[in-house]
């Protein structure tokens, strides 16, 4: 008998449950159909479901119909249980997805057919509720198919009951039309339904296995209209799948039986599964299958084995986690759906969170979603959740379970971090007898491509053994980004290269230097605070179409208005969680009940605020003790540990850009340099004709030297507490931050003073009647300058025309002048001075000379073009005389009254 794994999903209250249990009584696994509202469904079976009438947790039950052998997996449709649905479509052969004629495609809907298009799984469509008034079948299959897929296709006529159903002519015309339809889905259908006049069910099955073709079927769950017709077509058209003879099996869920035992359940994908076999299920361990168990509802049968396609849940297993692979199968990447709201969990007074804990990793092994964690700052337990009503049912879990009333504290937006540029991540670690070191390539991924983690170093520089347990150590842990002590996210981490000890290597050494590497790579990186956003559609009367655009702007969304008609208007587009979280009751109170707001998680994107979110976390990453960064060195016998910013000083393998990738690099590095500094004598050649400026911004440079270097040189960043930068993303700027516990340098500003004075009108002008009278001009200008802003400033002219000028240095009141001496341009003074004191200070250059620009920047030093140093003086000399103004009004306001 064929075994077919069939999931059902739906938006809340489409009637999913009602269609499984006509289902059920249909092929005969019940004798009568439950009820959500009558309490007593088959697949509900917990209190909880019953009183609240919402799936909560996904069921299985099994029946069989025809030749057919289906397990059925139920899945929740309320949102907030949105990772418990998740999880099992990794295990479908196939998914019945159920839509309600009276709403139609809804926002949860469309979450849905995402994630079965990601996940690959085939699709039939239930339209349910067709008994109600008003429900349009043509008009509701042009929706799905405007929303969803336009191979959605009305199957009705071409499965066995309509053919029962219908008689002639009729029959052959509305099969005809059907496969029609099906043919200008696909060329190969198309050509054989011209060719030969039909498409046959064998096509038919590996088109809808493919996902080429949607088959959609309508009726009525509540009735039993309709059933027996999508049984038929999941019957005749469900994909056949074949498994290899070698065994692997998927985990989908961790539970726990009403006497406590762990519950594994899994569904078999190749070879077969027998009671009392060893398992590899973490960290290379073995442990042994002591039962296993076919569920159906609440009941469950004892099996000796289960062959592939089968899904059942064994006992005796305890390292295991939902979205393991066992055997031939590979572990899942993370999944889709993560929650986006973080909650403190209040415990009754006088309950040790310690003690606590441990049970609530229980319910975390349950649900990985849930994360609970401890978090030593504020001696508080954290949790993260999709919404208030998962929050409720949380609070009735832990009281049920550990008997512990417990309540939520405020909640909070869950922040991820990624990064912005590639570097090199090392780490050590070396006390006494003990040895490992572990050099990590940190890369940034894909939004919403989560970490991947791979290894490109030889086996003769490090072991098979000890690379792969360095990337059990990299997947293990939830990794701290620096900016916020976010989780990292986007990135891929590849094993480049490490050292171990013949002697003195243990697995834990390992553990200590990789972690260390994560971090230190992450300290010198530029990082991007992320925070989540929702996709939304705004459908509002058209008369408060300027008030919706208004908030619109107010929220910080991308939006575009889309669709205007009858008097209505509809926005879309995405915009952070943070500001979105209550505008749902704002559009219900303007537009008095009108308007319909449906948003669904769109994913991670840079932070809209990012610089208020870090002041507000005040996270420090060099105080975090768990999470360190330097590493540990061993010197006559005792350990030491060196700061993150140094290890790479101690190191004991060569950097991964070191040798001939280094040799490679600068190669290209000077023949892109080359281009760009004839571009730039050009632009100075067109500046120059026509008399105005040209000037490179930040980002600019910053792209040259980054082409020119390639990804592992990267940028010479000079490190002082926090710099900011932006790089333009898909809709707005991203802050990225570069963190660096180092104290603040002195700050130079070196001015090219011919550059200047050419550049700004008033001087130039100057310069045609007295070049000396416009130098002093501009010295006296920057003088008042410098008072103002108090950094060390320098003045530098060009003497290289003077034979036998030698450099030439004086102090002019609070800031200096420099003559350059013969055959030295100023341009070839400043470069030199920055390259010989960039890591002492931090310089700024004035300059507006496109070449010196792209050479400045490529020292780590900060740029600013003629025309902006003076308008910063102009701006300081406002703020001067705006403070000298209100301290002369206060000085007046002061004077104490004389009446006479």
């Amino acid at each position: 008998m064929k075994q077919l794994t069939l999931g059902i999903l739906a938006h809340v209250d489409a009637g999913k449950t009602t269609l499984s249990e006509a289902l059920l009584f249909t092929a005969g696994a019940i004798r009568k159909a439950g009820r959500v509202d009558k309490k007593d469904a088959f697949l509900d079976n917990y209190e909880l479901e019953r009183e609240r009438g919402i799936t909560i947790f996904s069921k299985q039950a099994v029946f069989s119909y025809e030749d057919l052998r289906i397990t059925l997996l139920d899945t929740p449709g309320h949102v907030d249980f949105s990772t418990e649905m998740e999880r099992t479509l990794q295990v479908l052969d196939a998914a019945v997805l159920l839509i309600s004629a009276a709403d139609g495609v809804q926002s949860h809907t469309r979450t849905l057919w995402k994630l079965l298009e990601s996940y690959q799984v085939p699709v039939f469509l239930f339209v349910n509720k067709m008994d109600q008034p008003g429900a349009d079948q043509e008009k509701i299959l042009a929706g799905i198919q405007n929303q969803l897929s336009g191979n959605c296709v009305d199957f009705t006529p071409l499965v066995g009951t309509a053919a029962t159903e219908s008689k002639g002519a009729a029959l052959e015309a509305d099969m005809q039309e059907a496969m029609e339809a099906v043919a200008i889905c696909d060329e190969e259908l198309l050509n054989s339904f011209l060719t030969d006049g039909r498409i046959s069910q064998g096509q038919l099955r590996e088109k809808i296995a493919e996902r080429k073709v949607f088959p959609c079927l309508f009726g009525s769950a509540l009735r039993l209209q309709g059933i027996e017709a999508l049984l038929s077509a999941i019957e005749a058209y469900a994909p056949e799948k074949t498994y290899p003879e070698a065994f692997g099996a998927r985990v989908f869920k961790v539970t726990r039986d009403s006497q406590g035992s762990r519950l594994t359940h899994m569904k078999i994908t190749g070879g077969t599964l027998k009671a009392k076999m060893e398992l590899t299920c973490a960290e290379d361990k073995t442990e042994k299958v002591n039962q296993i168990r076919v569920y159906s509802g609440e009941r469950f049968e004892a099996v000796n084995e289960a062959v592939a396609g089968s899904v059942c849940a064994v006992t005796g297993l305890l390292g295991t986690m939902a979205g393991q692979g066992l055997g031939m199968e590979k572990n899942l990447e993370s999944p889709f759906l993560t929650p986006v709201l973080s909650y403190c969990l209040l415990l009754p007074e006088g309950t040790d969170p310690m003690a606590v804990m441990p049970k609530l990793k229980e319910l975390e092994e349950e649900d990985p979603a849930l994360s609970f964690t401890w978090e030593e700052e504020l001696k508080e337990i954290h949790v993260h959740v999709m919404g208030e009503v998962q929050m409720e049912i949380l609070k009735v879990l832990i009281r049920e379970r550990f008997g512990l009333e417990i309540a939520f504290g405020k909640g909070r937006i869950v922040y991820k971090e990624t990064i912005a540029d590639t570097v090199e991540g090392v780490g050590h670690f070396e006390p006494l007898r003990h040895y490992a070191e572990v050099h990590l390539l940190l890369e940034p991924g894909e939004p919403g491509s989560g970490l991947q983690f791979e290894a490109d170093c030889s086996e003769d520089i490090l072991a098979r053994n000890w690379q792969r347990l360095i990337l059990t150590h990299l997947e293990e842990k939830q990794h701290r980004g620096v900016l916020t002590g976010s989780a990292i996210t986007d990135m891929k981490i590849t094993l480049v290269s490490g050292r171990a000890h013949q002697k003195h290597t243990e697995g834990g050494d390992f553990r200590k230097a990789t972690y260390r590497a994560v971090r230190q790579g992450l300290m010198e990186a530029m990082s991007v605070l992320l925070e989540p956003y929702y996709e939304f559609r705004l459908e509002i009367p058209e008369e408060m179409t300027g008030r919706a655009m208004t908030d619109m702007e107010k929220l910080f969304a991308d939006f575009t208005l889309t669709e205007r008609a009858e008097g209505r208007c509809v926005l879309t587009g995405c915009a952070p969680v943070e500001t979105m979280r209550d505008y749902q009751k704002e559009v219900y109170a303007y537009t008095r009940g009108q308007g319909n707001l449906t948003v669904r998680l769109k994913g991670y994107m840079p932070c809209h605020n990012a610089d208020e979110v870090i002041e507000e976390r005040h996270y420090d990453p060099e105080a975090d003790l768990r999470n360190p960064a330097g590493s540990v060195f061993c010197s006559h016998g005792a350990g030491f540990v060196v700061p993150w910013n140094q290890v790479k000083e101690y190191m004991h393998v060569e950097s991964c850009f070191a040798g001939d990738r280094r040799a490679i690099e600068e190669s290209a590095f000077q023949e892109e340099l080359e281009k760009r500094k004839e571009a730039a004598r050009k632009r100075e050649e067109n500046r120059s004709a026509s008399g105005g400026e040209y000037f490179l911004g930040t980002d600019e440079i910053d792209a040259i030297l980054q082409q020119a270097t390639g990804a592992g040189r990267g940028l010479e960043k000079k490190k002082e507490g926090w710099q900011r930068q932006s790089r333009s993303t898909e809709t707005r700027q991203a802050t990225t931050r570069v963190y660096q516990g180092q104290p603040k340098k002195e700050e130079y500003l070196l001015v090219d003073g011919y550059n200047v004075i050419f550049a700004w009108e008033e001087l130039s002008a100057l310069s045609k009647v007295t070049l000396d009278g416009a130098r002093g001009r501009l010295l006296d200008i920057l003088c008042d300058y410098q008072a103002m802003k108090g950094c060390r400033l320098i003045v530098v002219f060009d003497a290289y025309r003077l034979k036998g000028h030698p450099e030439e240095a004086y102090a002019y009141h609070n800031i200096y002048v420099v003559y350059t001496k013969e055959a030295e341009t100023a341009d070839r003074y400043i470069e030199r001075f920055a390259h010989d004191n960039s890591k002492k200070y931090q310089i700024t250059v004035a300059t507006s000379d496109g070449l010196e620009q792209i050479i400045i920047r490529g020292e780590g030093c900060r740029l600013l073009s003629s025309r902006d140093l003076q308008a910063d003086v102009e701006r300081q000399k406002e703020q001067t005389r705006g403070i000298l103004e209100e301290k002369k009004e206060r000085q007046l306001t002061s004077v104490p009254r004389i009446d006479i």
